[in-house]
C-alpha cells in the first residue's frame, strides 16, 4: 500500500485518533439510558422522580438517625453491623430485584473491542450513576458521623466513604458479572430458585432476629458479632473510623490497609471474570434438552379447567408458573415467605393468628401486572381482546388461575397458624380477613396491571423491570397494596371488634362469610372497572410490555 501523499508529492504523516476515554462515554450512556426510559410517558416520569424523592427523604433521615448516635456507646457496633448488611444487600439485591441497569448484563458487551482494565473502569463510573449508589451514600455518610471523633477519626472518615462506596458498587458488579452465564442459561435460571429462596428465607430471619434489639440490652448482644466483623471488609472501613476514633491507629491502620487489599482483591476478580466472559464461549445452552412426548392438555389436571376462552387463558396462566423462571421464582418466594412469617413468629412466641394474612397478600402481589407477564408475547393475546367482555373473561381467568392456588394456601396457612398459637377459636375470623384480603388485591391487582404495566424483560437475568419503569412498578404494587386494605376496612374493623369482645366470641364465625362474599364482590368489581379501560389502551399496554 502507497503511503499518502501531498500536493507537493511529499509522504505526508499518518494521523492516529486519540484513544476515547471509556469512564465520561459509559456514564453518558447511563444517563442516556435512564433519561430514554422515562421518554414518551409522565407516569414513568412521576414514578421515576417519585422514587427518587422517596430515596432522598428516608436518606436524609437514615443519615440524620444515624449521626444521632454520634457519642453513643453502642454507635461502632450499630453502623459496623449496618456497613455487613449493606454488603450482603449489594451483593444479591441487584440479581434477584428489580434494576433497570442495562450495563449490569456485561454479555452485552463481548463483541466490541474493548479491553477488560479499562471496561472495569467505565463500568464501575457509570455503577455510581443511580438511586441506589445515592441512597448508600447518604447511609455512608451517616456511619462515618456516628463514629468520628477528633481530627484522626475525621481524616479516617473522609477515606472511608469512598471506600465504602466503590467496594459496594464494585461487589455487586463482581458478583453479577461472575454469574451472568450461568443465571442467563435457562437451567441456570431455575438455580436462581434455591438463590431467592435462601435470600427471602435470611431476609425473615434477620427481621426476627433484629426484634431482640428492642429488647432491655438488645445491642449488647451484637457486641460479639461486632468484634468479628469490624474485621471483615467492607465494614473494616467504618470500624477504622471508630478505631482511630477512641486513639487505636495501629488497629485503624490495619483496618485501611485490610480495606484497601479487599478492594483491591475484588477489582481483580471482577476483570478476571469479565475477561473470561468475554474471550470464554457460552455453552450453557448448546446441549439440546432430551426430547419428551408432548402432553395432551386436555388430560389430567388440565381437564379439570373450564372450557373455552376461560380455560384456555387460565391454563397458560398456570404454565407460565411452572415453566417461566422469572414466574417461577415469584412464586416460590411468595409461598415460602408468606409461610415463614407467621410460622416464625407463632414459634418465638410472639405470634398472631392474623399474621395468616401475610400469606394471602404475598401471593395476592402476583395479581399486579398481569399482561406483563406475558412479555413481549402479549402482542398474540392483544390480537383476541376485541371488546370490554373479552378483556373481562381474559383477566378473569387470570385471577381464576391465581384464586386456584391461594385460596387453599390461605386456608393451609390459617391452619397452620392457628395450630401454632392455639386460637381455633377466630379460626373462622382470620380466614375470612385473609380472604378479603386477597379478593381486595384481586380488584387493585386488576386495575394496576390496566394503569401501571411494565415490561419484564427476558434477555437478561438480573432485571425484572425494564429501564426506566422501575419506579412505576413500585407505585403499582404498593399503590395497590393502600387501597386493598382500604377496600378489606369494612372486613377489618368487624374482625376487630370481634377480637376486642370476648363475649361475642361466639359470632366470630360470622366473618369466614363476610369475608368470602366480600373478596368474592371486590374481584368482581375490579375485574369489571379494569376491563373497558383495558379495551381502551391496548396499544398502550402492548407498547409498554413490549419495551423489555
Amino acid at each position: 500500500m502507497s503511503a499518502p501523499v501531498t500536493t507537493a508529492g511529499r509522504a505526508a504523516p499518518l494521523t492516529v485518533a486519540p484513544p476515547v476515554s471509556l469512564m465520561p462515554l459509559f456514564v453518558r450512556l447511563k444517563l442516556s439510558l435512564l433519561k430514554n426510559g422515562l421518554r414518551g410517558s409522565s407516569k414513568r416520569k412521576a414514578a421515576w422522580f417519585g422514587t427518587l424523592v422517596l430515596a432522598l427523604v428516608v436518606g436524609f433521615f437514615a443519615t440524620l438517625g444515624l449521626a444521632v448516635l454520634h457519642g453513643n456507646a453502642h454507635a461502632g457496633t450499630v453502623v459496623v453491623i449496618l456497613a455487613a448488611v449493606l454488603a450482603l444487600a449489594w451483593s444479591f439485591m441487584p440479581l434477584f430485584f428489580p434494576s433497570g441497569d442495562e450495563t449490569l448484563d456485561p454479555s452485552r458487551l463481548v463483541m466490541l473491542p474493548l479491553r477488560p482494565r479499562p471496561l472495569v473502569r467505565a463500568l464501575l463510573a457509570s455503577s455510581l450513576v443511580g438511586i441506589g449508589p445515592l441512597f448508600t451514600l447518604c447511609l455512608a455518610v451517616g456511619s462515618v458521623v456516628a463514629v468520628a471523633h477528633g481530627a484522626a477519626g475525621t481524616v479516617f472518615a473522609v477515606l472511608a466513604v469512598p471506600l465504602l462506596l466503590l467496594f459496594y458498587v464494585s461487589l455487586a458488579r463482581a458478583v453479577a458479572t461472575a454469574n451472568v452465564r450461568l443465571l442467563s442459561s435457562r437451567k441456570g435460571r431455575d438455580l436462581a430458585l434455591l438463590s431467592g429462596l435462601v435470600i427471602a428465607v435470611g431476609a425473615q430471619v434477620a427481621n426476627f432476629a433484629s426484634q431482640r434489639l428492642f429488647q432491655p440490652g438488645g445491642l449488647a448482644h451484637l457486641e460479639p458479632a461486632e468484634a468479628v466483623v469490624r474485621w471483615l471488609p467492607p465494614a473494616t472501613a467504618v470500624g477504622m473510623v471508630d478505631s482511630a476514633s477512641n486513639g487505636d491507629y495501629a488497629v485503624a491502620a490495619a483496618q485501611l490497609v485490610i480495606t484497601l487489599t479487599a478492594l483491591a482483591g475484588l477489582v481483580w476478580f471482577w476483570e478476571r471474570s469479565l475477561t473470561k466472559l468475554m474471550v470464554t464461549p457460552d455453552g450453557s445452552t448448546l446441549a439440546a434438552a432430551a426430547p419428551r412426548k408432548d402432553r395432551d392438555s386436555g388430560t389430567g389436571f388440565w381437564a379439570l379447567l373450564p372450557g373455552g376462552r376461560t380455560g384456555a387463558a387460565m391454563q397458560r396462566t398456570l404454565r407460565y408458573v411452572m415453566r417461566d423462571p422469572k414466574t417461577k421464582s415469584a412464586w416460590v418466594t411468595a409461598l415460602a415467605v408468606g409461610l415463614i412469617v407467621p410460622v416464625f413468629n407463632a414459634l418465638q412466641g410472639t405470634g398472631s393468628l392474623y399474621l395468616a394474612c401475610f400469606g394471602s397478600g404475598m401471593l395476592g402481589i402476583q395479581m399486579y401486572n398481569q399482561f406483563g407477564q406475558d412479555t413481549s408475547a402479549f402482542w398474540m393475546v392483544a390480537q383476541t381482546l376485541s371488546s370490554p367482555r373479552d378483556v373481562f373473561v381474559e383477566m378473569r381467568a387470570r385471577a381464576g388461575a391465581l384464586a386456584l392456588v391461594t385460596v387453599p394456601y390461605t386456608v393451609l396457612v390459617t391452619a397452620v397458624t392457628a395450630g401454632l398459637v392455639g386460637n381455633w377459636a377466630y379460626f373462622p375470623a382470620a380466614l375470612g380477613l385473609a380472604l378479603a384480603l386477597l379478593g381486595a388485591m384481586l380488584c387493585t391487582g386488576a386495575l394496576a396491571s390496566v394503569r401501571f404495566p411494565y415490561s419484564i424483560p427476558t434477555d437478561g437475568a438480573f432485571k425484572n423491570v425494564a429501564p426506566g419503569q422501575g419506579g412505576l412498578a413500585w407505585l403499582g404494587i404498593f399503590g395497590g397494596m393502600l387501597a386493598s386494605a382500604v377496600i378489606s376496612a369494612p372486613v377489618i374493623t368487624v374482625t376487630v371488634y370481634f377480637a376486642t369482645t370476648p363475649e361475642q366470641q361466639s359470632l366470630a364465625w360470622t366473618v369466614l362469610p363476610l369475608g368470602i362474599v366480600w373478596a368474592a364482590l371486590a374481584a368482581w368489581a375490579g375485574l369489571r372497572l379494569a376491563a373497558p379501560v383495558a379495551a381502551r389502551r391496548i396499544p398502550e399496554i402492548l407498547t409498554a410490555v413490549s419495551k423489555g
